[in-house]
């Protein structure tokens, strides 16, 4: 058996595994960075985040292609080439790859393959087939993430039964796709899989898709994926799976009417995911775990054992890689003694489809079931010029405002770049800005930002993009 002694080992190597390792690093610590997979970059870069919005430029552009028609500009059909759409989405990925594993090599951040398991809270074992490396640490980051969740009675090994995972690897595009679960992951996928030719049904539990936000900043979304897509299941579930002998698979999918049976050529799976517990052998120490099997952490990341931090999906919902960035730098900066503590406001939300659905601080669903007071200015996209031009008439920009000082509490975006726009929210409810500082910052016009501003100033009523009747 290999022996390791290091300051810190960080288990796992995704977005907050890595920053965790280099911000540690860059402040002095002796670092091992242990990962499971070949490769460093974890679930979001080899087949999550990175991968996914490679496969929806593609989506879009396939879908703005078709609205040029509208404009004068027609093109040809497109071509599908499942290789090199392939091949374009892992050149990208192999690029993220070598890039965080050269500034390890540039940081000396050591870095092993393999599985890692605690021995004591001081301890674990790194195993790769035959060979283990034992290694003592003085602190450990678990950043080892989370895996899909499965729905129960699915056939087994079947591969037309995907997950995330094995829905990016693009292997074919069937005629016939049922999605399971209407969250963030089963739309942005669903939809790049109609885009490229499927028959995509949905199915969701909830009487809603995307329960998170905001039904209003949802229906320019289901608008478009109404004609996409060729059906949405809401309040439904599916009950039983079975294969045929056509190697398809015949789904009972239930609903207020009753069950139904419908046949489809794949399945993709998303109803959330699991943290990545039980390889970790946590009984060799004294981490708590909470209620639904997330690792219990306090303000700056520390488990119920001192030696032992957690980050990441690992920690709880929401399981967004920029949380775990976030909480891996905190980690890191309290391990090297520095003043640090994960204490946000919120955290955004981002639904890449086309039309993108974003949001941030308290939404206007949760300020109603929490009966917490609020004010909101609205400005609709048919305003905006740019939009216009994007054929993005359908989107909104919507503030919520503490009724009291006017700040700043929560935003929902939908429409071409939310994502990028969100991020002025975030802004703005972190300093606590509120109307007037929004309304009169300077934005560039011509663009989908701009909207923000235009939002704040109907609150305010100095809006001169629309006509607002004045309250009397």
């Amino acid at each position: 058996m290999n022996l390791k002694n290091v300051d810190l080992v960080v288990i796992g190597s995704g977005p907050g595994g890595y920053a965790a390792a280099f911000r540690a690093s860059d402040l002095g610590q002796k670092v091992l960075l242990v990962e499971k997979d070949p490769v460093l970059g974890g679930v979001c870069l080899n087949r999550g985040c990175i991968p996914s919005k490679a496969l929806l430029h593609i989506s879009k552009v396939i879908n703005e292609a078709d609205h040029l028609s509208e404009c004068g500009v027609k093109f040809e059909k497109p071509e599908i080439n499942i290789d090199a759409m392939r091949e374009y989405k892992d050149k990208i990925v192999s690029r993220l790859n070598g890039g965080i594993s050269q500034m390890a090599k540039l940081r000396k951040v050591e870095t092993l393959q393999g599985e890692a398991s605690f021995i004591s809270e001081t301890e674990l074992v790194v195993k790769l087939n035959d060979e283990e490396t034992k290694v003592s640490f003085i602190n450990c980051i678990i950043a080892s993430g989370s895996s899909s969740s499965l729905i129960p009675g699915l056939p087994k090994n079947n591969s037309n039964i995907l997950t995330s995972k094995t829905a990016l690897e693009l292997d074919s595009i069937p005629p016939t796709l049922l999605v399971v679960g209407g969250g963030i992951i089963g739309l942005e996928l669903g939809q790049v899989y109609a885009s490229l030719g499927s028959k995509v049904t949905v199915v969701e539990y909830l009487p809603s898709l995307v329960p998170g936000a905001d039904s209003d900043i949802i229906k320019p979304l289901q608008r478009k994926l109404n004609k996409q897509f060729e059906r949405i299941l809401l309040s439904s579930k599916v009950v039983n799976v079975s294969e045929t002998q056509q190697d398809q698979l015949s789904v009972q999918i239930e609903d207020k009417n009753g069950v139904k049976e419908h046949t489809f050529d794949k399945i993709l799976i998303s109803v959330g995911r699991t943290p990545n517990i039980d390889c970790l052998n946590l009984q060799n120490t004294n981490v708590e775990l909470d209620e639904a099997g997330f690792i219990k952490v306090n303000e700056y990341q520390k488990t119920t054992v001192n030696s032992i931090y957690a980050i990441g999906d690992i920690v709880g919902n929401p399981m967004l890689a920029h949380k775990a960035t976030y909480q891996g730098k905190i980690a890191a900066e309290v391990i090297s003694g520095h003043p640090a503590v994960y204490d946000v406001k919120t955290v955004p939300s981002v639904v890449y489809t086309d039309p993108e659905v974003a949001w941030a601080g308290i939404t206007e669903k949760e300020a109603k079931e929490n009966e917490i007071p609020y004010e909101k200015g609205e400005f609709p996209w048919a305003a905006s010029g740019k939009a216009l031009i994007l054929n993005a008439s359908q989107g909104k920009t919507k503030i919520l405002f503490n009724p009291e000082n006017k700040q700043v509490i929560g935003v929902g975006i939908v429409g071409p770049s939310a994502g990028d726009i969100i991020s002025e929210a975030m802004l703005a409810i972190e300093m606590g800005s509120d109307a007037e500082d929004i309304g009169l910052t300077m934005h560039p016009h011509p663009t989908l930002g701009e909207t923000m501003a235009a939002a704040a100033e109907v609150f305010t009523g100095s809006i001169t993009d629309l006509y607002i009747p004045s309250k009397k």
